[in-house]
């Protein structure tokens, strides 16, 4: 069995999960595992096949992590001649039979670069510190089951942004991103530490009080541990991902600054 590390920019994607007629990470990874003659079609999935996590719509990921039975020569670089530009395998590791993406991960961790330029630190850092530990945060997931989590939830300055890091053995669904909008509505003054207690606490907290999912784009998936594996880099997949994902970072940088140049104009702040 192998275990391959997988990068993707999320928002091409309706998550990670395959869905009929939608794109989905999942879908292109059968159709790549397909197409190398892995298995017999695209509907098919290897023996023993399992992610470490089910990332929604427009998420990101650097570190998902899939496995499954393959022939030996099924590389990171195998699997990425069959790959859409947007996903790259770029790290692959020998697992032992029976072991599992999902249940053998002893940690995650999330990130999220929040936008904030306005919003107090020091208020964040508080809301985040209480919302760190063993907690049930049913108030902050629509799932019904799995709410209890020991979470490490960390925030550091970076400029305009602040960003949020969140750790623990699993995640409930939207969890994280209703974590960052409890931190964005401490530290913007819209939240209160009390209003933090009272999502913590038994009584549902629901309809207007309730707390939305920040957007999902700012968030990626950074890391799934598995103390048992060690992951090798391969050189040439990994170099492939660097250029992929460099030339979206630039081509990010060529769309700000031209709807920078716009808003300016508009707001009459730039004469050229």
């Amino acid at each position: 069995m192998r275990a391959f590390r997988l990068a993707y920019d999320g928002r091409p994607f309706h998550g990670f999960q395959r869905q009929p007629s939608v794109p989905t990470v999942e879908n292109a990874l059968l159709s790549a595992l397909s197409g190398l003659g892995v298995t017999d079609d695209e509907e098919t999935v290897p023996p023993g096949y399992a992610a470490a996590g089910r990332t929604d719509a427009g998420v990101s990921a650097l570190a998902q992590t899939v496995a499954f039975d393959c022939p030996e020569w099924c590389s990171p670089r195998a699997l990425n001649s069959r790959l859409p530009g947007s996903v790259r395998a770029w790290a692959a590791a020998d697992a032992p039979d029976g072991f599992h993406a999902t249940h053998d991960a002893v940690r995650r961790s999330y990130v999220y670069d929040l936008y904030a330029p306005d919003i107090d630190d020091e208020g964040a850092r508080a809301a985040a510190d209480a919302l760190s530990g063993e907690r049930d945060f049913h108030n902050l997931t629509p799932d019904e089951t799995g709410t209890v989590r020991d979470l490490s939830l960390s925030v550091e300055r970076d400029g305009d942004f602040l960003v949020v890091r969140a750790t623990a053995g699993g995640f409930a669904r939207e969890l994280v991103r209703r974590l960052v909008s409890v931190v964005r509505g401490v530290g913007g003054g819209d939240l209160a530490l009390s209003d933090v207690d009272r999502l913590l606490g038994p009584e549902s907290v629901e309809g207007p009080d309730g707390v939305p999912p920040a957007p999902p784009e700012p968030l990626v998936l950074v890391e799934a541990a598995y103390p048992e594996l060690t992951f090798e880099r391969d050189a040439d997949a990994a170099a492939s991902a660097a250029e992929v994902f460099g030339r979206r970072r630039r081509d990010g940088l060529v769309r700000a600054r031209v709807a920078g140049r716009i808003r300016e104009g508009v707001e009459g702040t730039k004469s050229r």
